[in-house]
Formats: C-alpha cells, sequence, structure tokens
C-alpha cells in the first residue's frame, strides 16, 4: 500500500487536485532554427556520416556527439564544428534529432 492509497483511506471524499506548475522539460541540447545538414561521405573507401551546421557551443556539440555514438554503438569524432560518425548512420542520426527538437536536412545520395 503506498502513501497514495493510504490518504484515499483516510480521506475517501478528498479530489486530488492536478498540478498544472509542473515545468516544462528542458532540452538537453541548445537548439537552433537553422537545421543540421546529415550528408555521408566515403573517406579511404569507408562510409562516414558527416552533421554539421550546429551552431551551439562546443561542450553541446561534444555531448550530442557523445549521445550518437552511444545510441548507435560506433566511433565518431568532432573536427572544426563538425560530428563526423563512423558508418552511413543518416536515417536513424536523423530520427534522434528530431526526437530532440532539431530540423533535419538530408544532403548526398
Amino acid at each position: 500500500m503506498d502513501l497514495q492509497d493510504q490518504l484515499r483511506n483516510l480521506f475517501p471524499e478528498h479530489q486530488p487536485e492536478k498540478d498544472e506548475n509542473i515545468p516544462e522539460e528542458k532540452p538537453k541540447f541548445w537548439l537552433q532554427d537553422e537545421p543540421i545538414l546529415c550528408k555521408y561521405e566515403k573517406r579511404k573507401g569507408k562510409p562516414i556520416t558527416i552533421l554539421e551546421g550546429y551552431q551551439g557551443a562546443d561542450s553541446d556539440l561534444k555531448a550530442m556527439a557523445k549521445e550518437i555514438k552511444t545510441l548507435l554503438g560506433v566511433g565518431g569524432t568532432t573536427k572544426n564544428d563538425l560530428i563526423i560518425i563512423q558508418g552511413d548512420y543518416r536515417d536513424k542520426i536523423m530520427d534522434f534529432l528530431k526526437e530532440n527538437g532539431f530540423k533535419t536536412k538530408r544532403v548526398g545520395g
């Protein structure tokens, strides 16, 4: 029996109020108006996915790269305001970005 059940037993006529002051969830990353470009390239014969156009802080860029890499279970890096992910994961990355409130644009094949 949890606390809510105990309170209902003690005060059966009481109707609990809905709390309208619940704060909204803060976004994990700084959101921007411009879309993030999701490119596909081959370097040295191996496919990579490049994300460019993020205008937030470097710490947010690195945090986003880390979340994408752990989500996909692949390697990658951040260089010159780009996120480089090993492999062709454009669809999964674009879904992840849309879930987090970003606009995306697919570039390349």
